[in-house]
């Protein structure tokens, strides 16, 4: 039998030929599959955990919870920021990784000594929330510094769906492991996995020279081996100045709003229905499996197709009118399986085809955007939508109307996120050709 016939290479070929990766590409796919994978393994098998102690902070405190967090945001972008104007481009991610696993392994020592402090689930709290947006971000913004726009297109679901395969596994570890590490352990071990992302990272920045967009022949990107220009504040300013990103950054408060009213409806009847912490973290690590799951076919089967036959508006526009829909059925059957399956819709779109969708946005533009302006809008405004909404939905209890007008609410919300994903996934498949790489306006 010939090398080319080999199993290896036929598997090589076929793996190739699903994803639509050219000569050369492969690799590098699997390697952003890795790293998501390490991330997200390491966050899911802490998140279920996290909703605990939100729980346990008090589920009346939830909005303060979300407004701490926004606060924090505040102060860690600009420091970032800061940090992103100082340091090449090459070596900026290795130095916020290092930062949360060092982070991580403080709070292990803290859940080793301190059990059942309500100030330490709190910050904790906070604390993961920062956490998941930043690692999140800069994994995404390394992605779209890594592959050219035409790559991205084509490969980003897959990479994507390694954040699905790590978000299946890290329940399971969590509740596997939870007995015999404990929340410590849980801990220590997400901090190696985010040890191993950043490995990964040293092997796509260097690929990136050879076959991605730093490649010879491809269109002409800012060297990384040097810090990206601007002022701790460049991110607020460029999108204050571009009406393209202020429309994304209307798009993710919009998300963040939704997701807001169905996390907080999800923790009251969660805590009311399941008043044990480990019956809270089951049903939670539940919940997430079953997203999982089903982002991970749909990234694997259907976002990628989605993209490349239909374009990127139908992914940013779809999942929006399946939540307005879900919040009129929540709205006339306001039961916890219909908030469940609500939920479960939401993020499974989220995942498979609104944060893929997003993503593609950035591929096209310049290095300032996509780590500093994007990284704005991925954390500082994020959050803010999280923190307005939550007080939203609290004045929104306060009328006692119960989930009817907080479903209709949502419902509206829903309707104006489809309106604007369909608008700017539509610039965006009109400016994919002749894009040269700066902020549409």
């Amino acid at each position: 039998m010939t090398p080319s016939f080999s199993p290896l290479h036929i598997l090589t070929q076929r793996l190739s030929r699903a994803i639509d990766a050219r000569p050369g590409e492969l690799l590098p796919a699997l390697g952003g599959f890795a790293l998501f994978f390490c991330l997200f393994a390491g966050y899911f098998m802490l998140r279920p955990i996290r909703e605990a102690m939100g729980i346990a902070g008090g589920v009346n405190n939830l909005q303060w919870l979300f407004t701490a967090t926004f606060v924090v945001m505040l102060i860690a972008v600009p420091l970032f920021a800061w940090l992103n104007s100082r340091v090449p481009r090459i070596h900026y991610i290795d130095w916020i990784y290092g930062f949360f696993c060092l982070n991580l392994l403080v709070f292990a020592s803290a859940f080793a000594l301190l059990d059942d402090n309500v100030w330490l689930a709190r910050v904790f709290y906070v604390w993961i929330s920062v956490y998941n947006l930043f690692v999140v971000s800069v994994a995404w913004s390394l992605m779209a510094d890594v592959f050219d726009a035409p790559q991205a297109r084509r490969l980003f679901a897959f990479i994507a769906a390694g954040a699905s395969v790590g978000g299946l596994s890290g329940p399971a570890l969590s509740a596997l492991l939870m007995g015999a590490l404990g929340e410590a352990g849980l801990m220590v071990l997400a901090a190696l996995l985010l040890a191993g992302a950043l490995l990964l990272k040293h092997y796509l920045m260097a690929w990136r020279e050879r076959g991605g967009a730093g490649r010879p022949g491809a269109r002409q990107t800012e060297t990384p081996r040097r810090p990206v220009p601007g002022n701790p504040f460049s991110g607020l300013t460029r999108v204050l100045r571009s009406p393209y990103l202020l429309g994304v950054s209307a798009f993710v408060v919009l998300l963040a709003t939704v997701s807001t009213f169905l996390y907080f409806e999800q923790a009251h009847l969660v805590a009311e229905l399941f008043p044990e912490r480990s019956e809270q973290v089951r049903v939670f690590s539940a919940i997430d499996f079953c997203v999982q799951a089903g982002a991970l076919i749909a990234q694997l089967f259907i976002t990628g197709r989605v993209a490349q036959r239909l374009g990127i508006r139908v992914l940013l526009a779809g999942v929006p009118l399946l939540v307005c829909l879900g919040f009129i059925g929540l709205a006339l059957a306001p039961t916890f399986a219909m908030l469940a399956a609500l939920m479960i819709v939401r993020r499974i779109g989220e995942y498979a085809f609104v944060r893929p969708g997003r993503e593609m946005l950035f591929a096209p533009l310049d290095a300032e955007t996509k780590y500093k302006a994007k990284n704005f809008i991925d954390t500082v405004v994020y959050r803010a939508g999280d923190a307005v909404s939550g007080w939203a939905k609290s004045l929104l209890d306060l009328l006692g109307q119960g989930t009817l007008l907080v479903a209709l609410v949502g419902a509206a919300c829903a309707a104006l996120w489809g309106l604007l994903g369909w608008y700017l996934g539509g610039r965006a498949d009109r400016s994919a050709v002749d894009s040269a790489g700066e902020t549409p306006r």
